[in-house]
């Protein structure tokens, strides 16, 4: 009687094993926290790599309240935006920045967001990430669309330029670290967009990595909690400036099929995976891609600099996110030069022409969409041939069609 009592006063193993949990952010809980840091030191102090992770809140000016989740891994560092669509600020490993110097400075909150401003361009006076999510009722352009009303009617709603998701706050948000190796950092989220008589859709999402490592994960789940069938979009805006991004950058992926978006990209499509130097009144060009994909269904694509020492990747499955978007956008420095690599469930058109063209997916009613990205931050030219000849074995000497001319929309 004696031992089992000793015994159950022990710490079981897997209790002792159980992974640290902090909420940061709970509605439910009605819970905030403001300031907090945790170190590998405390939780993990057998990690390979000294880590830590810090939460913030920014103040002055449109950044007022904004939350801040910086992740430090011992080699890089990634900086999480829960306030605004659990998105990516910027990340960085030595002298590679995943990021872009935009022409909006302040982190803003959402609160000072008209999405309806400018015709419905008002997304872009808080666009300044490294990576936010563009949905998940609608993105693409701004226009006319039409839905059913909540009296049964057809009607006419306005879309506004890439939904909502990057403007909505987190209402859950907590961060865990596994105790066992590869003592893996975890930040999760949970973003509802969500309305009576309209869609109600849930984004839950964890970004991790690993003690030392030079590449994360951005792993999500959509989905419908409404009693009916609904449509979605998903499409993640990872945009680069320098110093990756430089005359002489490149852009590479495995390609069954290269399309410009219109006219002006059409002009350019001999050189659409090369990049200029800042270009005053450079107009932007877009391209879409339909990638091909390993035996497994997974693909990869790569921007690289002038030397090819420096670059990052991106992996991911087609089967998940069967599109890609190219974006370039080397206008001048002080106007945004940047690109896009955007892998999502559609291309970035008006909702009304990609439902048209048979990419706009439904949910049923309690169903869900995964999609995960793998990242890594390239600091060597041997990294980077890796990456280079394993897209080159994806591609299997394969001749991507180029179409010379926009796809007809209407």
């Amino acid at each position: 009687m004696v031992l089992i009592a000793i015994l159950a006063m022990r710490p079981s193993s897997a209790s002792a094993a159980e992974p640290f949990r902090k909420v940061l952010t709970s509605a439910s809980q009605n819970l905030h926290v403001e300031l907090w840091e945790m170190t590998s030191r405390k939780v993990t102090p057998k990690s390979p790599a000294a880590w830590f992770v810090r939460k913030v809140t920014l103040h002055g000016g449109k950044q007022e309240g904004v939350d801040l989740i910086v992740v430090n891994n011992g080699k890089l560092e990634i900086t999480i935006v829960p306030t605004r669509g659990m998105g990516v600020l910027k990340a960085q490993m030595g002298d590679v920045r995943l990021g872009w110097d935009a022409p909006v400075k302040d982190v803003v909150h959402p609160q000072w967001i008209n999405l309806q401003s400018r015709g419905g361009l008002g997304w872009l006076d808080g666009f300044n990430e490294w990576l936010c999510r563009c949905g998940l009722e609608n993105n693409g352009g701004p226009g006319p669309d039409k839905f059913i009303n909540n009296v049964g009617d057809e009607a006419t709603m306005e879309l506004t330029l890439h939904g909502k998701i990057a403007n909505l706050p987190a209402q859950e948000v907590e961060v865990t670290v596994d105790r066992e190796p590869p003592y893996r950092i975890r930040v999760r989220g949970r973003v509802d967009e969500k309305m009576f008589y309209g869609p109600k859709l849930e984004l839950e999402t964890e970004i991790s990595t690993e003690p030392g490592a030079n590449s994360f994960r951005i792993a999500d789940v959509i989905t419908n909690r409404g009693g009916q069938e609904q449509e979605f979009e998903i499409l993640y805006h990872a945009n680069f400036g320098q110093p990756l991004l430089e005359a002489g950058a490149t852009f590479l992926a495995p390609v069954e099929r290269v399309t410009p978006m219109n006219e002006r990209a059409a002009k350019a499509m001999a050189t659409y995976p090369e990049y200029l130097g800042p270009t005053a009144g450079f107009i932007e060009q877009v391209y879409c891609l339909r990638p091909l994909a390993d035996s497994a269904g997974r693909t990869v694509a790569t921007l690289q600099n002038r030397a090819r020492d420096r670059g990052v990747s991106m992996a991911y499955s087609i089967r998940e996110l069967p599109y890609l978007t190219l974006w370039k956008n080397t206008a001048a420095e002080a106007e945004g030069y940047v690109t896009g690599i955007e892998p999502g469930t559609n291309f970035p058109n008006h909702r009304r022409i990609e439902r048209k063209l048979g990419r706009v997916p439904k949910l049923a009613p309690g169903a869900s969409h995964r999609a995960a990205i793998d990242f890594e931050i390239l600091g060597s030219r041997e990294q980077v041939k890796r990456v280079t000849e394993l897209i080159g074995s994806i591609q299997a000497g394969r001749k991507p069609v180029i179409d010379p001319q926009p796809e007809k929309k209407e």
